[in-house]
């Protein structure tokens, strides 16, 4: 009998180091930083965080800038807002969501330049450390209309034009999903997490696109009682009754982000992290111009699907930030924050830029 319980005893002290690997630890002061890559809300606890930034961007040289007159201009002040909130509803599953609203004066552009609501699930919380997430949100791109504006030129009557698409939005007007997961892990005051996510987008015709013509005149046209009138493309336009915009459904799209991050709890007070991010954006495209027109149109509706079918306007940013906070109460954090993104884009696309640089303050709240 004494053997039998010496040899359980044992037993137990060989497989508890196994068991308690398993085993979800308490959250340590590091996960408890709304800073923290890893945050998580506790269960029954609320938290927002509200970022208010002020960017700086310089337009490239692309031929989509090029055709706009607005290669090498600077845009400044470009406003951005965010509101991100969540709710625990278990220690290890919660539900969040945020919008981010961005003016941009200078090209004209003001709206919801992001949005997402969702669920994370903690899957694992380890006592040696180790974290992992898994998460999908809904994706709120189609709250808002794209609206945009197409500048034709060209002999319309002649089956011969071309055009500018210029956008006056930020969202591409559709609805989609992300999915994706988070992990890392935290070394006493240290913490070091990456992620990878991937955005579908479901096209549809969730836009207003305005036509607008070129009044260069390159001839003259006939009019009633002999009289010749200046030819250009608006005036063509307006003789054959095109409507003043226009409704395309477009493509579905798929987008990757990724990303890692470092974040380090000096004290009971203050914290930093930095954090490296990659995001693809992948060419958007016309599948077709819903709106119908008379018969005499039919030329512009397939020259516009056939230009539009590929904007060639993708583009990846790299982006590099620092952060800097101070736990001012139990439940309240103030973070100062900059950015610096490097891109490159295709040759159509308008978010091409030299120097695109963003700081800001973040207020943290839990209650």
């Amino acid at each position: 009998m004494k053997k039998s319980v010496k040899l359980a005893v044992a037993a137990s002290v060989l497989t508890a180091p196994a068991m308690a690997a398993n085993i979800p630890m308490a959250n340590s002061l590091p996960l408890n930083n709304m800073e923290n890559p890893l945050y998580l809300p506790a269960k029954n606890m609320f938290y927002s965080k509200l970022s208010n930034g002020v960017m700086l961007k310089v337009a490239d040289d692309s031929k989509a800038h090029k055709m706009k007159n607005h290669d090498g201009e600077i845009e400044f002040p470009i406003i951005r807002i965010q509101e991100e909130m969540g709710y625990g509803i278990t220690d290890r599953w919660a539900v969040h969501g945020s919008v981010q609203y961005t003016h941009d004066d200078d090209i004209g552009r003001t709206g919801l330049s992001a949005g997402r609501v969702g669920t994370t699930y903690r899957l694992l919380n380890m006592y040696n450390g180790f974290v992992w997430d898994i998460y999908g949100d809904l994706h709120l791109g189609g709250i808002g209309e794209m609206r945009g504006a197409y500048n034709v030129k060209g002999n319309v009557l002649a089956g011969q034009v071309s055009g500018v698409f210029d956008y006056d939005n930020y969202s591409n007007g559709m609805w989609g999903f992300h999915v994706g997961t988070k992990f890392g892990r935290v070394w006493n005051r240290l913490t070091t997490s990456a992620f990878v996510e991937v955005l579908r987008t479901f096209g549809d015709d969730n836009n207003t696109i305005r036509v607008v013509g070129d009044n260069t005149p390159f001839g003259v046209i006939p009019l009633p009682g002999g009289i010749n009138g200046i030819n250009s493309t608006a005036t063509q336009l307006a003789m054959l009754g095109a409507p003043s915009q226009v409704s395309a459904e477009l493509k579905s799209t798929t987008e990757l982000n990724a990303g890692a991050n470092v974040f380090y709890q000096w004290s009971d007070k203050w914290s930093t992290g930095a954090w490296f991010r990659y995001n693809h954006h992948t060419d958007q495209g016309v599948e077709k111009i819903t709106t119908n027109v008379n018969p005499q149109l039919a030329v512009l509706k397939t020259a516009l699907e056939q230009q539009l079918s590929n904007m060639k306007d993708g583009f990846d940013e790299y982006i590099i930030g620092l952060s800097v906070a101070r736990q001012m109460t139990e439940h309240a954090q103030v973070a100062l924050y900059g950015e610096y993104t490097f891109d490159t884009a295709h040759e159509k696309s308008q978010n091409g830029t030299d120097v695109k640089a963003e700081v800001g303050v973040r207020v943290n709240f839990t209650f």
